[in-house]
């Protein structure tokens, strides 16, 4: 059956041409067209469409999205532009679109977008979370990686694993993957790419959850800059519905702009010696002053032993901050981890998977936020 189609756009010519290519392709009838948001609110629901092209690029339609989603429920809505524009696109999704695709287009490129965001998950903005330590060896790639993976299997979603750690990342290695293009190609290509020309980069690790790993050599990190960076996590979230990064070490331009465009950052600090408590001390402090009242940011400890508690008022009484998370010892999941096993086989019946499984289900049910 073909898709009822309204297009909402104000450029006469444009829009005469998305008419054209689009009916002349028997997967879609076009069945009404507006140049102004108000007319296509009020009058394009005795259409009853189910696909909206909408020009994103204008302003006033950009922020009308909100009323579209209300109003046509269940239909999906392409934003159209004629280059791509992050931010743009970061609104849009936010907007609730089901998202952007770039005019002129093709009615085949239509259809390969509408899968590509249809195996993505619910129409709903991408929760971008970042793991950040202030010191390595913290258990935060183990953790992100082990999190990824019981999102995925939770909601049947696609998650997206990014390695950022550009000099030292280990996602690879956990997963046992050569992979072929890593976050360099990807930061370098960024503003060539669209998100049809940028899902290939992502290497698929087990059904829902795929990888874009870290540089091969660590002088690559070098190629990387934090803009682009930023600029590939954005492009992310239009095609996957959830989005993990894990960040490299300590204050750096790369974790702080990432941090700074999350929605959720785990401070995570392994329990080994007084010392790492008071490094999360001082990082939580710095995240504190830098409180924009959107981002959460939470306190993750790992190989807490004993797992309990009293173990956790005793950190939180060090730390000046609530202990939101605490992960405990597991040698055998450290074992999967560094086999480069991590996808083939979980050890689901230790109380760390069911530690890490709770902690996904808050992930999936925040509606705040608040975890």
């Amino acid at each position: 059956m073909a898709y009822q189609v309204t297009i909402v756009e104000d450029d006469s010519d444009m829009l005469n041409d998305m008419v054209g290519i689009l009916r002349k392709s028997a997967d879609f009838d076009v069945t009404s067209t507006y140049k102004n948001v108000k007319d296509a609110l009020g009058q394009a629901g005795m259409f009853r469409p189910d696909l909206f092209f909408i020009n994103v690029e204008n302003d006033e339609m950009l922020n009308s999205l909100p009323k579209f989603v209300d109003t046509f429920k269940g239909a999906y809505i392409l934003g159209t532009m004629r280059q791509w524009n992050p931010e743009v696109a970061t609104i849009a999704s936010d907007g609730g679109a089901t998202g952007c695709i770039l005019k002129p287009f093709t009615a085949k490129d239509v259809l390969e977008y509408l899968q590509l965001y249809s195996v993505r998950g619910q129409h709903k903005p991408a929760k971008l979370i970042s793991f950040f330590s202030p010191k390595g060896r913290a258990g935060r790639t183990t953790l992100a990686a082990i999190l990824a993976l019981q999102l995925a299997e939770k909601t049947g979603e696609k998650v997206a694993l990014i390695d950022a750690d550009l000099q030292f990342g280990d996602l690879p290695i956990f997963f046992d993957l050569e992979p072929k293009r890593t976050v360099v190609d990807a930061a370098q290509d960024i503003r060539l790419l669209t998100p049809m020309t940028f899902a290939p980069y992502f290497h698929q690790i087990k059904d829902g959850v795929s990888l874009l790993a870290s540089p091969a050599h660590p002088e690559y990190a070098e190629l990387v800059g934090p803009d682009s960076l930023v600029d590939v996590v954005r492009m992310t979230e239009s095609i996957f519905r959830y989005v993990i990064v894990d960040l490299p070490a300590g204050f750096n331009p790369v974790a702080l702009n990432i941090c700074r465009i999350s929605d959720t950052v785990f401070i995570t600090t392994m329990i080994n010696s007084g010392f790492e408590v008071n490094h999360a001390k001082k990082t939580m402090e710095m995240f504190a002053t830098q409180d924009d009242g959107r981002r959460k940011v939470y306190t993750v400890f790992t190989r807490v032993q004993p797992f309990n508690e009293e173990s956790r008022k005793k950190i939180a009484e060090q730390l000046g901050f609530p202990v939101d998370i605490m992960i405990p010892n597991e040698y055998r999941m450290i074992s999967v981890a560094n086999s480069g096993r991590l996808a083939q086989g979980l050890p689901m019946d230790t109380l760390l998977m069911q530690t890490i499984g709770k902690m996904a289900d808050k992930i999936i049910n925040w509606g705040s936020g608040e975890v």
